[in-house]
């Protein structure tokens, strides 16, 4: 532990993009090693720092830092990379970069480097007029929308139970269970409970539709005897009805009177009463290159302000097409060439914001498309506020309608499938606790099932390992018991799954990734708690060998 935390000391660690940009006020020069939370700082490096370090004796001058990409928006390009990455900051401005553990060339720049620093300080030279680097993103959570709904609407209360949210089975519920052993068993994990309505779409009337006499005869052939085939309006179950027909009740406990239900919902549900008027809608929201460049932390603490929750987010370079997708609204402008040209400058900041009346909110915020017509109608708008001399647009960008918003989330936070893993040394209560912090960082569970992994099965997972010195190790500490094998689905999963993870080694994760899964719940570098896929295609690859019916979401360009 002493050596560690003389790299710290050595090296001092920036994990968000608030000590990202302090970071950047440094005088002289600052060498940035940026990592991924999964594998943690190019240790290669460090002696060669120290040895710099005291040779150079520098302390105003030279600095050492590790910049952790996954928890920073400037740093987005260089996720998901294996290589080692060296940034050189020059009075916060980054004029170099260094790909993989190159020592002589490293060695060689920060020496340059700092002679050039001392020769200005003595007066003997002038800074030269360093070109500053633009990081490009190389690549090209899912809350749903509660829909208001009338204070008569009824609700009933479903409680699904511990052993059926964890194998997703149904469940052979007794007659009559002794209480003592039913309290153990309700208390044994965790339950989902819904609060669960009937929708109030009607179904369609067949006497006002025009009939289609090849489909009838088809379905006639095929002796499909329907409902839906009768001229008359098809009846609505009632909830109870539709819940009894889908078998629900034999994985759940369902409360079915009303006195009873109202009465858990108050005690479970202390704000159902405000939630259920709640319309929750997501919009895609942009701030335009020169915004972001140079206003973005005044605008996303105005988001905050306002109530949003930004579900996601990204860094991205629009290409010409994108731009004029997104600013089609100016294409009869004489100067939508010009929008075009700054739209494509530098990098955007993508957002999906979810709020009460989400999208109608954010286009009041933002106010009209121009700034002419902003400061004529809502001059108190974010137009008007961030309005650029040299072009007369607004700065911020807002879906039009929901289906476009639902359309141009899809298209720049496509869903990407990974493969996790939870080991068998992590208990009971530790697996729901990691299983609740994946849930609220906005993965989905698509796919979930309990396996005692053997060699065959193991080898599914860990084929990249495969006759490594410790793999046995590693099948010794997986036949122990059973592991929990999961699908999680969101927008850049593989990414942040293993940024979740943190670094492999657990006393490493405590350092450099508190929050972690690994500095939470891992034991050693065998026993790190969890396990994720390193790539899209190793977990398109794993996926398909343990779940052989699920289709991977991957999609090119995630």
């Amino acid at each position: 532990m002493a050596g560690k935390k003389r790299e710290i000391q050595l090296q001092a660690v920036v994990n968000s993009q608030s000590l990202w940009d302090e970071m950047l006020q440094n005088k002289g020069l600052t060498v940035i090693d940026v990592y991924q939370a999964w594998c943690g700082p190019c240790k290669a490096m460090q002696p060669l720092f120290r040895k710099l370090k005291n040779e150079l004796n520098e302390d105003e001058l030279l600095h050492f830092v590790v910049a952790e990409a996954d928890n920073i928006v400037t740093l987005q390009p260089f996720r998901d990379k294996c290589e080692p990455v060296f940034l050189f900051s020059v009075n916060g401005k980054i004029i170099a970069r260094i790909n993989g553990a190159n020592a002589p060339l490293v060695n060689k720049k920060i020496t340059n480097l700092i002679n050039e620093e001392k020769k200005i300080a003595a007066g003997e030279m002038v800074r030269p007029q360093y070109r500053e680097i633009v990081f490009v993103d190389s690549d090209v959570e899912d809350a749903g929308e509660a829909h208001s709904e009338s204070a008569e609407q009824l609700y009933i209360i479903v409680i699904i139970k511990p052993d059926a949210v964890m194998t997703r089975k149904s469940l052979e519920i007794k007659k009559k269970p002794d209480f003592q052993d039913f309290v153990l068993f309700m208390t044994s994990g965790v339950s989902h409970i819904l609060v669960i309505s009937q929708g109030d779409e009607e179904q369609p009337d067949l006497k006002e539709t025009e009939p289609d006499p090849e489909m009838e005869a088809k379905e006639a052939d095929e002796d499909h005897h329907e409902e839906v085939r009768t001229p008359v309006k098809k009846k609505h179950d009632s909830l109870q009805e539709y819940l009894e027909r889908q078998h629900v009740s034999q994985f759940c406990d369902i409360e079915e009177n009303l006195t009873d239900t109202n009465h858990f919902i108050d005690i479970l549900f202390p704000d159902f009463k405000n939630m259920k008027n709640l319309k929750l809608e997501k919009t895609l929201a942009f701030l335009r290159p020169r915004l972001f460049q140079e206003k973005r932390e005044h605008v996303l603490k105005i988001i905050e302000d306002e109530g949003f929750k930004i579900l996601m987010q990204r860094q991205i370079i629009l290409s010409e097409e994108e731009a004029q997708t997104l600013c089609r609204e100016y294409e009869n402008e004489d100067y939508f060439e010009n929008v075009i040209e700054q739209m494509t400058s530098g990098p955007s900041l993508a957002l999906v914001l979810l709020r009460d009346c989400g999208l109608q909110h954010w286009k009041n915020l933002i106010g009209p498309s121009s700034v002419e017509k902003a400061k004529e109608h809502l001059p108190e708008s974010l137009c008007v506020r961030f309005a650029m001399e040299d072009l007369p647009i607004n700065q911020l960008y807002g879906s039009d309608s929901l289906e476009e918003a639902e359309k141009e989330i899809q298209y720049f936070f496509p869903s990407q499938d990974t493969l996790a893993l939870i080991k068998p040394h992590v208990t009971h209560e530790q697996r729901e606790e990691i299983l609740k912090l994946i849930r609220e960082t906005g993965f989905e569970i698509t796919q979930m099932k309990e396996v005692v992994l053997n060699e065959e099965a193991a080898e599914k997972i860990y084929s990249k390992i495969k006759g490594r010195d410790f793999y046995q190790d590693v099948l010794q500490m997986l036949s122990e018991g059973p592991s929990l094998v999961m699908v999680l689905t969101k927008w850049n999963a593989v990414s942040d799954w293993r940024r979740l993870m943190g670094p492999i080694d657990p006393d490493e994760a405590k350092l450099l990734s508190p929050d972690s899964i690994r500095a939470h719940f891992g034991r050693s570098t065998l026993k790190n708690a969890v396990h994720g896929s390193s790539t899209i295609y190793e977990a398109m690859e794993t996926i398909s060998r343990m779940f052989e019916d699920f289709i991977p979401e991957n999609h090119e360009g995630n």
